[in-house]
């Protein structure tokens, strides 16, 4: 039960106080800054006076201290899975900052035009020295260029492509397979 002079917290809020009153199931508080408020008991939560915080800890044995901070603790760590599949793919960014040095003075045509034609050289790149997967990251944007890129990929046969891990590339990159022929 909570009594006149006791420092509280409100739940859910960031507002601590002392308790003025006590009047049934309601508490007024003055707040850290001074307003006085008023608060269910439910709603309270009694916190401890720091000030006597040092007569409560327990005597703390030096050896073990010194002993911890010489001994290092193991690092944990998740290290990210890696599947064997994805070793060394190809990513080909098709940003046209990153394949032009100055965009200056082209249309939205030309872009998209250069865009495609480079994702259509390293598709065929791919299909020619047999690399099974690649990955275009065309960015999120208006989709147009995606659109574009999904167009070109069904027009090959033997290429099966999907948005890119979410997690690696968002949602601005598509993964392309190129199923093998045994030849």
């Amino acid at each position: 039960m909570l009594a006149k002079g006791d420092k509280v917290s409100v739940l859910d809020e960031a507002i601590n106080g002392t308790v003025v009153s006590v009047k049934n199931n309601e508490v007024l508080i003055e707040t850290d800054d001074g307003f006085v408020m008023t608060f269910l008991v439910n709603e309270l939560l009694k916190i401890q006076d720091t000030s006597n915080l040092m007569n409560s800890i327990k005597r703390i044995d030096l050896d073990e201290v010194s002993k911890e901070k010489t001994e290092p603790k193991p690092r944990s760590f998740v290290k990210e899975k890696k599947d064997k599949r994805d070793v060394g793919v190809p990513e080909f960014d098709l940003h046209i900052e990153k394949l032009v040095p100055n965009k200056r003075g082209m249309s939205n045509y030309d872009i998209l035009t250069l865009q495609t034609e480079t994702a259509k050289r390293h598709i065929e790149f791919a299909i020619r020295n047999r690399i099974p997967k690649i990955v275009f990251i065309h960015g999120v944007g208006e989709g147009i260029l995606k659109a574009e890129l999904d167009f070109l990929l069904g027009r090959y046969d033997g290429i099966d492509f999907q948005d890119a891990n979410y997690q690696k590339y968002g949602l601005g990159a598509t993964e392309v397979y190129i199923r093998q022929n045994n030849k």
